[in-house]
């Protein structure tokens, strides 16, 4: 967890703010709504803060506060890559990895992947966002393929297609439902189609 606290002022006397919990205020609103269309009153409604305190807390303003809520799904990321490190079965990690698709509720179906909509959402609007996002997706995609090679090499994966091919046929996948769960945000329907997609790394 990541504790570090905001320094917010406020009238001229110091709050101090859950850094972790501001973020993912924020990043709840900019999930939702994207960055376009988030205005500053629902970031601040949501954070429930004054503007003084944002942009004190925010020299950046708005694409700073994203930057930094988009990050937090890096950080999540890394903390799965980690498990799968560990892991002596780390396909099976994948496939529940995707299966909880199939578990969420609605809202979340609807909303996608924050980061993956950040690509489509930024290209030719802000390529520095885009970027930053298509390397993160890039990252997930190297974490499956480190994972695949790991299970080739082991005997715990039976597709001996190279790795490279296997981890962005996966980062493909994901990109895919993220938009399929929208259209279809019914977990039956959801399952069905993620366990046909699975079989390719059973």
């Amino acid at each position: 967890m990541n504790n570090t606290k905001l320094n917010l002022e406020m009238r001229g006397r110091p709050t101090v703010y859950d850094n972790e919990q501001i973020l993912q205020k924020a990043q709840h609103v900019f999930w939702t709504k994207g960055f376009t269309a988030t205005s500053l009153e629902d970031l601040l409604k949501a954070m429930e803060i004054g503007s003084g305190s944002f942009y004190n807390a925010f020299k950046g303003g708005k694409k700073e506060l994203f930057r930094k809520a988009i990050q937090q799904r890096r950080i999540a990321f890394n903390q799965f890559k980690a498990e799968l490190k560990q892991s002596e079965s780390p396909i099976n990690l994948i496939k529940d990895f995707f299966r909880s698709i199939a578990k969420s509720d609605q809202e979340s179906h609807l909303q996608g992947c924050i980061i993956a909509n950040t690509v489509v959402e930024m290209t030719f609007v802000d390529e520095e966002l885009e970027q930053e996002s298509v390397a993160i997706l890039k990252e997930v995609e190297a974490m499956f393929t480190a994972a695949i090679d790991k299970a080739q090499k082991n005997g715990t994966l039976k597709n001996q297609t190279d790795p490279i091919v296997l981890g962005r046929y996966l980062i493909t996948l994901w990109n895919g439902l993220n938009v399929t769960r929208r259209m279809y945000p019914d977990n039956k329907v959801l399952k069905t189609q993620i366990e046909m997609q699975l079989e390719i790394i059973s």
